[in-house]
C-alpha cells in the first residue's frame, strides 16, 4: 500500500477538528456554571477545565500544522499551505496563552489569527473543489468571516459574546470535518 499524502492531510484535519469539538464540549461540562451564550470559548481556558481546553486547542494546532505540511502537494498551492499553517499557529498560540492577564492581549491576537485564517482557508480552497463542497466551503467561510466582523464590532445579534464567537468557529470546524472527509476519500480536486 502506497503512502497517500492526500488521505493523511485529510485525516489530520478531520482529527484536529473532531477532537476540538468533543474537547470543547467536555471542557464546558467540566466547568460548573459555564454559560455558552455569555462567556467566550476561551473562558474555558482560565477556569476548572483550563488544561483540558488548552491541550485540545494546542492539539488542533499541531494537527493543522502537520496537515499544512502535506497540503501543498495535494492542491499544488503554497497559498493553501500558508493559510492553513497560519490557522494552526494561531490555534497553538490560543492554547499556550490564556485569555487572562497578563496574556489576554496575546491570546486575542492569536484568536484573531486563527479565526481569520481558518475561514479564509475555507473560502480559498473552494477554487480546487467541485459542487457541492465548493459552495459549502464558501458559505461556511463567509459565515465565519461575517461573524468575526460582528464579534469584533461588539454586535452579538442577541446571541451573547459566546454565541457569536461560536458563529465564527463552528462553521469552520464543520468545514474542517467535511474537507477532511473529502481528502480521506482520495478523490482528485
Amino acid at each position: 500500500m502506497a503512502f497517500d499524502i492526500r488521505k493523511l492531510a485529510g485525516l489530520l484535519i478531520f482529527l484536529g477538528t473532531a477532537q476540538l469539538l468533543v474537547g470543547l464540549m467536555i471542557a464546558a461540562v467540566l466547568t460548573p456554571g459555564y454559560d455558552i451564550a455569555n462567556e467566550t470559548i476561551s473562558a474555558l481556558g482560565v477556569q476548572e477545565a483550563a488544561l483540558w481546553f488548552s491541550g485540545t486547542v494546542i492539539l488542533l494546532g499541531i494537527f493543522v500544522l502537520a496537515a499544512a505540511y502535506f497540503i501543498r502537494s495535494v492542491f499544488g498551492s503554497p497559498v493553501v499551505m500558508i493559510l492553513l499553517a497560519l490557522a494552526g499557529i494561531g490555534a497553538i498560540g490560543v492554547g499556550i496563552f490564556p485569555a487572562a492577564d497578563p496574556f489576554a492581549g496575546i491570546h486575542g491576537i492569536f484568536s484573531l489569527i486563527t479565526f481569520l485564517f481558518a475561514n479564509v482557508t475555507a473560502i480559498y480552497v473552494a477554487r480546487y473543489l467541485s459542487a457541492p463542497l465548493l459552495h459549502l466551503s464558501i458559505i461556511l467561510g463567509v459565515i465565519g468571516l461575517v461573524a468575526l466582523g460582528l464579534f469584533v464590532s461588539g454586535t452579538y445579534l442577541g446571541l451573547g459574546v459566546g454565541g457569536m464567537e461560536r458563529m465564527i468557529i463552528l462553521p469552520v470546524l464543520a468545514w474542517g470535518t467535511a474537507i477532511g472527509g473529502y481528502l480521506m476519500a482520495g478523490e482528485a480536486p
